[in-house]
């Protein structure tokens, strides 16, 4: 729960500056891309000068989303009046923004992980909170500023990712009012639907034949993993970023409690997708391996190849 004080203090600030930085998360998903979004457009229409930055690219079922708030870290200033870091753990996850956060005037800090401890002049931090998108719009309403169309399904669509199209454990009574609340704002529910689980590029297919295809049970630690290769996504001539639907389906088998899915990089390491059925936590493991997330789902980034990343997930799920 966030002190009604802070909440209140960080509106009157927000309310008040005529420039505002929001930076997530590196590779936004849906929670930082939507509430950093959400944020700035109800911003945007208050009067405010404001932009929203991240390191990395926007996942392809996510460029629906108002998008010409978004600049790259290069054009952010070096020392910010004011910046929102949204759903994002702490600094490290910045990426290249981190030293612009710790040069700004106010930085506040609106997230939902509970292992964040908290990084800002202001903490808005719940980590009860099923979405940041939950904690963000009593910060936007609390300052005055209303929610549209736009900025509500961004929020909107903030939630629905996060929480798994509300299925999660920590969609809460709260979860949903605010859901309703965007509804009643004018968030289009079924756009959301149709960019994020209804369309994707014919080689989306191919790609998940072959991670399906090498998919491998481990009976002894209940868990399902695969990996997913470049030459897959050469062969297919997709980009990494249409692939993030591939998990959803690998982590079907009845018989597992956790899925890896594991993304060979370019430079030959590994970026690492987590999913617990709830029996082990996947955010304190993804930590144990310097990334982040909640105790069903996580990431982190290994610096080897996925055959030798899956053996040091392995020690650890053997640890838990």
């Amino acid at each position: 729960m966030i002190p009604r004080a802070d909440m209140l203090r960080a509106a009157e600030i927000i309310a008040g500056a005529d420039e505002i930085v929001i930076a997530c998360h590196i590779g936004p998903d849906g929670d930082a891309l939507g509430t950093s979004l959400g944020l700035a457009i109800a911003a945007q229409d208050a009067g405010k000068d404001v932009m929203v930055s991240f390191e990395g690219a926007i996942s392809r079922e996510l460029v629906f989303l108002q998008s010409d708030l978004i600049v790259t870290p290069n054009k952010v200033p070096a020392e910010p009046k004011l910046m929102i870091s949204v759903d994002t753990a702490g600094p490290d996850r910045l990426g290249v923004l981190r030293p612009h956060a710790e040069k700004a005037e106010t930085l506040i800090v609106v997230d939902h992980h509970a292992t964040n401890e908290g990084f800002g002049d202001i903490d808005l931090i719940d980590g009860g909170a099923a979405a940041s998108a939950q904690v963000a719009l009593p910060l936007i309403l609390a300052a005055g500023w209303k929610v549209g169309p736009e900025a509500a399904t961004a929020l909107h669509t903030a939630l629905v990712t996060d929480t798994g199209r509300f299925q999660y454990s920590y969609t809460s009574p709260t979860t949903m009012k605010t859901a309703g609340q965007l509804l009643a704002a004018g968030a289009k529910p079924e756009e959301i639907g149709r960019e994020l689980y209804e369309t994707a590029p014919f080689g989306y297919l191919k790609v998940l034949g072959q991670v399906l295809g090498r998919a491998e049970l481990d009976p002894r630690n209940k868990l399902v993993w695969s990996s997913l290769l470049q030459s897959d996504l050469r062969d297919a001539e997709i980009e990494s970023s249409a692939t993030d639907g591939v998990i959803d389906v690998l982590r079907l088998p009845e018989e597992s409690d956790v899925c890896v899915l594991l993304k060979e990089q370019d430079d030959g390491s590994t970026k690492v997708s987590l999913r617990s059925r709830g029996r082990v936590d996947v955010g304190t493991i993804a930590q144990q391996l310097g990334g982040g997330g909640h105790h069903n789902a996580a990431g982190c980034e290994i610096a080897k190849p996925p055959k030798d990343a899956i053996e040091d997930i392995r020690r650890l799920l053997e640890s838990s």
